[in-house]
């Protein structure tokens, strides 16, 4: 069948995996004649690739369908978390065939779906899946009905995929999953995400390797070892931390506790030099007291986060929380939550102005007209650089002379030598 001239729009929510396979899907499409419509227009096939984690994203959701079968009621409407990689495939057929509906039981789902490469970029940054899926089971998530059980990548496809994104000039890889920690855990060669990384970083061309979210009980003394040991990994994690009560971990259902969450985060930061770490946080948990979430708050303010990312929580249709009597009033989840926004901003400013007069590696990602350069110092700081010398893609040395709300205030220095 000729696909020229058949339009296909994308609406994607939630993180960096949904955004990956988006624009892997969007690239087999556009390959074979489709052209990418703007999802407020009229389109042949809209494809939604949703989140699972919040409330608010099932709503979205059912909003954007709604949407999209009211702009045309013939298009094509896809369902099935499963089999994203075949996609393309199957709208061939449905195209043919006319069938509306993919169904599929996403935990017989054994294997990793390898997508094309290359298929998520920002600015100067390269993203790279390497796992899929969570045996997790937490009692307020509902990712696992969603994306199903743990399934790795292979190494060998994760390094030719680097090899063919450094021949295109990218210097940072930024490495994505549902759950990393995991990664190995279901492949029969002896791997396991450090010697993961430990391969990764030696891959030529190279320069930068971060990792995606971690939890902090998958932060093995060997992590810890392989993160002061590889300056090319850099020192930055984005924590899955939630909470950082027993009680209320452990109606969470996560395999971990306070003391762990603080001993794991303060010893990675003795190890590593300039170590910074991002993190969500659920505030209104089911039974959450005054005194759990302040536990909770004394834990976080002890750490030191240079962001946080603060979610009140809401019922998941299904999950074992949606089933729990005692609730959280609605202004108690507001009011905490606007606690820890402060808590926030008070640590954003403490962790950025440790670095006035310090110098730090930016990798360059715009220039503004101003002359003005922007970009990420290693551990996830954004940064202004006045008067900048070097170019898109380019790796400086910057010293910080201030700050400016939470945007740090660079002169260059030299490039990396």
């Amino acid at each position: 069948m000729n696909f020229k001239n058949k339009k296909v729009a994308f609406y994607t929510l939630g993180c960096k995996v949904n955004q990956y396979e988006s624009e892997s899907i969007k690239n087999q499409l556009i390959n074979i004649g489709y052209e990418e419509e703007n999802f407020e227009n009229e389109s042949d096939i809209y494809i939604v690739n949703s989140c699972t984690v919040t409330s608010v994203a099932d709503k979205k959701t059912r909003n954007v369908l709604r949407r999209a079968k009211k702009m045309n009621p013939e298009s094509i409407v896809v369902v099935g978390n499963s089999n994203k990689s075949g996609l393309v495939d199957f709208i061939k057929d449905i195209e043919n065939k006319k069938s509306k509906i993919l169904t599929e039981n996403i935990f017989e789902e054994r294997k990793y779906e390898e997508y094309e490469f290359a298929t998520l970029r920002e600015m100067s940054r390269a993203y790279i899946k390497i796992q899929d899926g969570c045996n997790n089971f937490c009692s307020y998530c509902k990712i696992p009905f969603g994306r199903g059980k743990s399934r790795s990548r292979s190494l060998e496809s994760i390094c030719k995929e680097i090899e063919v994104l450094t021949k295109e000039g990218f210097k940072e890889f930024i490495i994505i999953g549902i759950n990393l920690g995991a990664y190995g855990e279901d492949l029969e060669a002896n791997v396991n995400l450090e010697t993961l990384l430990e391969t990764v970083v030696k891959q030529p061309g190279v320069e930068r390797v971060r990792i995606g979210s971690m939890y902090p009980d998958k932060i093995s003394d060997k992590f810890i070892e392989i993160m002061r040991e590889n300056k090319k990994l850099m020192p930055h994690l984005h924590i899955s931390l939630q909470s950082c009560d027993n009680t209320v971990l452990e109606r969470m259902r996560r395999n971990y506790g306070a003391e762990l969450i603080q001993e794991r985060l303060l010893k990675l930061r003795d190890n590593v030099e300039n170590m910074e770490y991002t993190a969500d946080v659920i505030v209104g948990f089911p039974g959450e007291t005054d005194e759990m979430f302040e536990n909770t708050y004394n834990v976080i303010k002890s750490i030191g986060f240079s962001d946080l990312h603060v979610f009140q929580y809401s019922d998941r249709e299904k999950t074992l929380a949606s089933t729990f009597t005692d609730k959280i009033d609605g202004n108690i989840k507001k009011k905490r939550a606007e606690i820890l926004e402060n808590l926030r901003k008070e640590m954003s400013k403490e962790r950025r102005e440790k670095y006035i007069g310090k110098e730090l590696e930016v990798l360059v990602e715009e220039i503004k007209e101003d002359g003005c350069s922007y970009g990420y110092s290693e551990n996830y700081l954004r940064v202004k650089t006045l008067n900048a010398k070097s170019s898109v893609n380019e790796l400086v040395k910057v010293e910080i002379s201030n700050l400016e709300k939470e945007l740090l205030i660079a002169n260059e220095k030299g490039k990396r030598d």
